[in-house]
């Protein structure tokens, strides 16, 4: 396969393109490099990727500038989209809404509008577990409605979902889209729990729990997150009018990607602390606006179509992480 990846720079993106490059499939990576998190982490993530510079081709670009979009991708060809790209983060979302009409629905429009024009044989496109809001069901499944989102980043990846519905129904367009359950490991990103607490204990400093602590999360490392986008990356759906995962009849499913195993708020940081050797300092916080009380991911579609089964539990993935943090940054 040639495959056309957006986000290549970000945390999945690069897990991702490392594990595809290294079985020999070719990659077009965009990412325009911005600075919502420091852009050095992005550039060690793909200086990381250099071995692989022969079948690696790389555009930094803002994927919601059709116009640049259109000029860079004129000389290449792919035959797969992954779009992961997107502006990221459910509290960012209250204080720059602008950044996620203009990534998440303008940039998710110009991505369908490419694969509709290159006739793309599969389009996979990251959604977020944050579509589910305050639902009262669990575990989340896919056939759940989603119609309440308490988060404007939540809105408008309910609303990409709804796009390439329309172009799968339209233009016979397969697509995947995958709900992913806070993400986690190696080269994870920043603005992100595992990421803020394991920076704060290490300093001695104080985190931030909100809710009290009375939160869970189906924490999901990045191997299972990459093994479960390439498995449905490999099987588009089928063109034969039944019911795909997520209700459609067209060429659409969406799939959970999650660890299936939720965690609760105060037993993920004692993870942390006992990973890093050191104490955690918490200070109590009321709920945070945008934020939800639990996540749980229903696996159980892709479990069947794919054989997808997670491997890494949070005690062996945080201590992971922890790892190559001190390493990352060089603390003994």
């Amino acid at each position: 396969m040639t495959i056309l990846l957006t986000g290549i720079a970000g945390f999945i993106g690069h897990a991702l393109a490392k594990r595809l490059l290294a079985r020999g499939e070719r990659i077009i990576g965009i990412d325009n490099l911005n600075d919502y998190y420091d852009p050095a982490i992005k550039k060690a993530r793909l200086a990381d990727l250099q071995e692989f510079d022969d079948i690696l081709t790389l555009h930094q670009l803002d994927f919601a500038d059709m116009a640049a979009l259109e000029a860079a991708m004129a000389n290449d060809e792919f035959d797969h989209i992954v779009h992961l790209g997107a502006q990221a983060g459910v509290r960012y979302s209250l204080e720059n809404p602008a950044a996620y009409v203009q990534s998440n629905l303008v940039g998710h429009a110009n991505m369908l509008e490419l694969a509709r024009t290159r006739q793309t044989k599969h389009m996979v496109y990251a959604s977020s577990s944050s579509v589910y809001g305050h639902a009262k069901t669990m575990p989340l499944s896919v056939n759940n409605r989603v119609d309440h989102p308490v988060s404007l980043y939540a809105a408008t990846k309910k609303a990409d979902e709804l796009m390439s519905e329309t172009y799968a129904h339209l233009y016979g367009l397969p697509m995947t889209g995958l709900r992913f359950f806070t993400v986690y490991g190696p080269w994870g990103r920043p603005d992100m729990a595992p990421w803020k607490f394991t920076k704060a204990i290490l300093a001695g400093e104080t985190i931030p729990v909100f809710n009290h602590g009375k939160l869970k999360r189906d924490f999901t490392y990045i191997d299972d997150i990459v093994a479960g986008i390439i498995a449905t990356l490999d099987q588009p759906p089928a063109d034969n009018d039944a019911e795909k995962p997520g209700g459609s009849f067209a060429r659409h499913a969406i799939y959970n990607i999650g660890n299936n195993q939720p965690v609760e708020l105060m037993h993920f940081i004692e993870i942390i602390a006992d990973a890093c050797g050191r104490k955690a300092n918490m200070e109590m916080l009321p709920m945070q606006a945008g934020d939800v009380y639990e996540t749980y991911a229903d696996i159980s579609d892709i479990s069947r179509d794919f054989g997808y089964s997670p491997q890494t539990p949070l005690e062996k993935g945080m201590p992971n992480f922890v790892t190559w943090y001190k390493r990352f940054y060089n603390i003994v």
